[in-house]
């Protein structure tokens, strides 16, 4: 019988990054926990009443960034929140996936759920239901600025709720009205503050940060292994990895790297036996290299969990004061800020790699055979693979580069100052994409050399070097290597290697 993902109940306040890695990826089932439910409830309650009170308030009965001193009268305040939906469907690019999708959901319906946005409970059960039935709203990539929120990317979402834009659903691109059908499902007519409450937000870029985060951290795992790899294959010393050494320089991620290359290197009888007596950095200095990633890791993810469990919505409704206050909890730069600063050491961990594998493919520097070929002249074997690990790395010394250090004003002056923080999301995804692809050259070449020099040693290192050979064989002679590196960098997004650890 096949597994059932466990049900993910949302209160707004504990959403976690696995979670939503299960939600994303493993489709399990959400629902709203009844406390949330309430706080919504309450929240629209409060909301109406101020209304009616006559108070004026942003985006509920005036229009939106320099129009915000345009009033609008009672009737109209359904039509202006679709208008703002439809009008702020700007984006452009490759959409997102049908895991992205289904992240950026997940996180607008649990910021939702906190009740401090003042939605109707049909709202959110409209949004959990989309994400239990598979109804997945074509989101275009490019658009957002990162305030006031991820506008044109949430609205895009937002479209499929009152029956508009495009979804996917069991496999097929359709209208927003025919997916919802399909599922069984009614669109929504919006009412007040219910477009601008769906769009205004950091969901775009947050929930972007949470995959990247959650692939980052199988990834630095990985690495440290097929860096094991390559240090038995090298016959690099150990010594710097000693418990003492990370002692006396107490960074804890510099700490965790020594700790695992001591445990896969355990019972190796071909390190310590090279000729130098120190390594070169990119042997010597993992710890110092690779712990860092680690240490800013934590780092991120606690601002993305937090984000994940925050309210960004404006203006934003404190039912327990039967107030609304206008302010800036859409602004992405917490969150900008934190994605691009992890890409600087995820760069530093590529290029590590990069370098071991030049070091692997060079027999001067080796000792192994040229390009770690079975027949050098004749065949080339591994040379162009570390040609292809250098233009990976190339582009991730661009993409490192920070966006939130970028602003382009938008709405007339009115949002003077923005975060750049959507791209930051992207670049950070597709510098991910790029450090599995050169972390799989090494392991391919990791491999390759331990084959070349008698097979591994260590108990740990040789059962990663089983799990590589599983999926992709000895290089016995020159072949098509593309689907062989794209093979294995698959293998580490699926965090296959991470057996060897155990």
């Amino acid at each position: 019988m096949a597994h059932r993902p466990a049900k993910i109940i949302l209160d707004g306040d504990s959403l976690t990054i696995e979670q939503l890695v299960s939600v994303a990826e493993q489709s399990s089932p959400v629902d709203i926990s009844r406390k949330a439910i309430e706080r919504v409830r309450n929240s629209r309650i409060s909301l109406e009443k101020t209304i009616e009170g006559g108070g004026t308030i942003y985006g509920v009965n005036t229009g939106f960034g320099e129009l915000q001193n345009t009033g609008i009268e009672p009737e109209q305040a359904g039509k202006l929140q679709e208008n703002l939906v439809r009008s702020t469907s700007a984006g452009t690019g490759e959409s997102l996936s049908r895991v992205e999708s289904r992240a950026v959901m997940l996180l607008r319906l649990n910021t939702l759920v906190k009740g401090y946005s003042g939605v109707r409970v049909e709202v959110v059960r409209l949004l959990r239901d989309m994400l239990n039935k598979g109804v997945h709203p074509m989101i275009p990539s490019r658009g957002s600025v990162g305030a006031s929120g991820d506008l044109a990317p949430l609205a895009h979402m937002a479209l499929v709720l009152i029956g508009e834009g495009m979804a996917e659903f069991e496999g097929r691109i359709m209208s927003g009205s025919s997916a919802l059908g399909k599922a069984g499902l009614e669109p929504l007519s919006l009412k007040h503050k219910e477009g601008l409450a769906l769009i205004n937000g950091t969901q775009f870029m947050t929930a972007l940060g949470a995959l990247a985060i959650h692939h980052i951290r199988m990834l630095q795992e990985e690495a440290i292994v097929v860096f094991s790899m390559t240090l038995e294959a090298l016959r690099g010393r150990t010594a710097p990895f000693d418990r003492r050494v990370a002692s006396v320089r107490a960074h804890p991620g510099a700490a965790r790297v020594a700790e695992r290359v001591r445990r896969m290197s355990t019972g190796s009888r071909r390190t310590n036996t090279g000729s130098a007596l120190q390594d070169p950095y990119t042997l010597r200095c993992a710890p110092q290299v690779m712990g860092p990633l680690r240490d800013m890791t934590d780092y991120c993810e606690s601002v993305i969990v937090t984000e994940m469990n925050s309210t960004t919505d404006n203006p934003i409704v404190f039912p327990d004061d039967m107030d609304v206050v206008s302010a800036g909890n859409f602004h992405g730069q917490p969150v900008a800020v934190a994605l691009d600063a992890i890409g600087i050491p995820l760069q530093a961990v590529a290029s590590f790699s990069e370098r071991r594998t030049a070091r692997l493919t060079d027999s001067k520097l080796s000792g192994l055979s040229p390009f770690l070929s079975r027949n050098p002249g004749l065949e080339s074997g591994y040379m162009v693979a570390q040609y292809t690990a250098a233009a990976l790395v190339s582009e991730g010394k661009v993409l490192s580069h920070p966006s939130s250090s970028d602003s382009i004003p938008t709405s007339a002056n009115q949002e003077d100052y923005v975060s750049m923080g959507a791209y930051s999301a992207i670049k950070l995804k597709r510098m991910v994409e790029n450090a599995y692809t050169v972390v799989a050259i090494e392991a391919l070449c990791a491999a390759q050399a331990l084959d070349i020099s008698g097979g591994p040693t260590a108990p740990r290192i040789a059962r990663a070097h089983e799990i590589i050979r599983k999926i992709v064989p000895a290089l016995d002679r020159d072949r098509e290597l593309s689907t062989e590196i794209r093979m294995c960098a698959d293998l580490l997004r699926k965090g296959a290697l991470l057996d060897a650890l155990s």
